[in-house]
């Protein structure tokens, strides 16, 4: 049943609260799930009872934190916002969008395995996400640590994947460090520019909020207070997945994401990283796994097809079955 809550603001708490023209009052309704009527001071909530009462509770938040900081960003209202989720959501932990605020405003999951792996994600100190290309196993893990980072929960994000080296030598690639390692990173920052915007980009990137590097720069470091993601994580060995696995410090999360049919020469299904941690750390607390297949590709509808096509015909050669043939060309 729809409730309705009105209530005052001081002119001061209104001007910070409301924003420019009113800018923060759509952004709150978004977070909230109910509807809001701002008129001079006065501002009215309509919702269901218990949505109104949340968005009841993040106005006084709101109202508190503008009287202390003398000001309100949109960053500090989805933190407050995590904490007074929408009805029937069991909190940041079960809400199934991802709040980013940026360039994208809302992520939403396509699919039961793409809710499981955000929950996961929100409820996990570790988790492995393992599937084929075009799940949005790395898509969603950085949206998801975009999110925590704004919500206070975590200092910095750090992606990072193995530059493995196929057929080329990186001291035979012309250019500085930097312009050898970028395009092994280029996936990484494609999630990063189709999220945010990148004039926030740039700012964490100068603030060492982002940080975006080779695996081989993670050894000896000690993370803590960070969000982490380890990408492609098919084409580790046993030993840098150990060495990643052992950086975690404390208030941090690892994310690792990668496809075990895609594992790169000069690695197999033998000596790759990911696939042996599968046998070593499934039984082990505060480890999640969650297991993508092709009904989760959300890419090109191309994509998913390609995707069987391959495995049908890997089944068939395991199997010994002769390939099958292309179509003879007509004649011109």
């Amino acid at each position: 049943m729809s409730q309705i809550k009105e209530f005052y603001l001081t002119n001061e708490e209104a001007q910070i609260i409301f924003g420019v023209s009113d800018s923060n009052i759509e952004y709150i309704e978004e977070l909230t799930g109910v509807s809001i009527f701002a008129k001079g001071n006065a501002v009215k909530i309509k919702g269901d009872e218990p949505s109104a009462e949340k968005t009841l509770n993040l106005f006084e938040k709101m109202r508190r934190h503008a009287k202390e900081h003398g000001s309100l960003n949109r960053s500090d209202i989805l933190r407050m916002a995590g904490e007074n989720p929408r009805t029937g959501e069991k909190g940041p932990a079960g809400r199934e969008s991802i709040l980013v605020d940026s360039k994208r405003k809302t992520i939403y999951p396509r699919s039961p395995n793409q809710k499981k792996y955000i929950e996961a994600v929100r409820n996990y100190d570790m988790v492995m996400g393992i599937g084929p290309a075009g799940t949005g196993k790395t898509y969603l893990a950085v949206a998801c640590g975009i999110e925590m980072v704004k919500q206070g929960k975590f200092q910095k994000m750090i992606l990072t994947r193995p530059a493995l080296e196929a057929g080329e030598k990186l001291g035979f690639l012309p250019g500085d460090l930097e312009e050898k390692i970028k395009p092994y990173l280029q996936p990484i920052y494609d999630s990063i520019y189709d999220i945010m915007r990148y004039e926030e980009i740039r700012k964490w990137t100068e603030r060492k909020i982002l940080e975006i590097i080779p695996l081989a720069y993670m050894r000896g470091r000690t993370l803590s207070n960070a969000f982490i993601i380890l990408d492609e994580a098919q084409n580790t060995t046993f030993e840098q997945m150990k060495m990643f696995l052992t950086r975690l410090g404390i208030n941090s999360k690892a994310v690792i994401t990668g496809d075990i049919t895609q594992i790169d020469l000069p690695l197999s299904s033998q000596t790759s990283g990911l696939v042996e941690i599968q046998q070593i750390l499934h039984r082990v607390a505060g480890i999640k796994f969650v297991y993508f297949s092709n009904r989760d590709v959300v890419r090109h509808s191309l994509v998913k097809k390609i995707i069987n096509a391959y495995e049908r015909h890997l089944s068939k050669k395991s199997a010994g079955v002769q390939a099958e043939q292309p179509p003879e060309k007509g004649r011109g």
